[in-house]
């Protein structure tokens, strides 16, 4: 638990972390991870519920201790200088936080405050309502607001006070995708101004556009990296099949050593199989034959759900019906 404290040089990471570790009673939430996240950049925690994605961030932005291990957050040793370095965060929880009885205006105001911004509170207040479209709800109480709307005043109390390092967690699980698109466009605005943002998700096409990420299970990093990156060196060869028939072509294609997960997707299977296998393409194909099944096979560029699929272990996937529709991975 105790950390070394480093430089803070902006030329440095953001984040150190090693072997950070916490366990409530007899479970480890979070078990050994080490993180180095630079600075301006959105690192993500990809990873389904239980995985450790908020124990993590808790412990990051100093309001969890670890059972052990050392983290560095902007120089700063957590969590003994945590109120130090408060202000110089923000954090955005999963649940709106905020309170629903407040207008739009009431909430910002009462942020600001918190943070302590006097003479320039106005000049904040207008930037943040411009910065997040929110001139034309002022006057609204929070609690009547659009899940998205919501999401925009989180953000926008969240960062009122200009935050170096801005932590968020799951900030878009109950929103439309149109909303989480524009989120995420407002995202990269302020990392152009030089905030690092650490998110956590379980969509993968948000996990894709993070800069780097980490993917958890169990409390473990089990892989991490750009995404490109990482979608290159999948620890597999990745087929898709498709056939009218694929609930046969799926019970036949299971029954082949080479292969380790099958997802369906619509008359679509989307196969990853041993990278030692020698053509997959053809092997698939040839064991479809075998089986009586039409198909048809091609080696095709891995996705991001089939570099989590590999990274956790391919648990469970050669059973499973196929992949929910929104790539989550719950």
């Amino acid at each position: 638990m105790v950390a070394r404290g480093t430089p803070d040089l902006q030329s440095g990471p953001a984040i150190v972390a090693r072997g950070l570790t916490r366990r409530f009673g007899r479970v480890t939430a979070v078990d050994g991870v080490d993180l180095t996240i630079p600075r301006a950049r959105i690192y993500g925690f990809l990873g389904p519920n239980g995985s450790g994605k908020s124990t993590t961030i808790r412990m990051l932005c100093g309001l969890l201790v670890p059972t052990s291990g050392h983290v560095d957050v902007l120089g700063n040793e957590m969590p003994r200088d945590a109120e130090r370095l408060r202000p110089r965060l923000g954090y955005m929880t999963q649940k709106f936080s905020l309170w629903d009885d407040l207008t739009v205006r009431e909430n910002l105001e009462f942020m600001a405050r918190i943070y302590g911004l006097k003479a320039e509170r106005r000049t904040r207040l207008a930037e943040a309502a411009a910065e997040f479209d929110l001139d034309g709800l002022l006057k609204q109480r929070a609690g009547t607001l659009s899940g998205g709307q919501r999401q925009r005043l989180a953000l926008a109390a969240a960062t009122l006070h200009r935050p170096e390092l801005l932590l968020l967690d799951e900030p878009t699980s109950a929103v439309d995708p149109r909303s989480r698109r524009d989120f995420w466009e407002s995202l990269f605005a302020l990392v152009a101004r030089g905030v690092t943002i650490l998110v956590s998700t379980h969509y993968m096409d948000e996990a894709e556009r993070c800069h780097e990420l980490a993917i958890l299970a169990e409390g473990r990093v089990v892989a991490q990296g750009a995404p490109k990156n990482l979608m290159a060196t999948i620890p597999a060869a990745v087929v898709e099949v498709e056939a009218e028939d694929t609930v046969a072509a799926r019970q036949a294609l299971l029954g082949d050593a080479a292969v380790l997960s099958v997802a369906q997707l619509g008359t679509r299977l989307h196969v990853l199989m041993d990278p030692a296998t020698a053509a997959p393409a053809e092997r698939a194909l040839e064991r479809l034959r075998q089986a009586a099944v039409a198909a048809q096979a091609t080696l095709v560029h891995a996705s991001l759900e089939d570099v989590f699929v590999a990274a956790t272990g391919f648990g469970g996937t050669r059973s499973s019906a196929g992949t929910s529709t929104d790539h989550s991975t719950h």
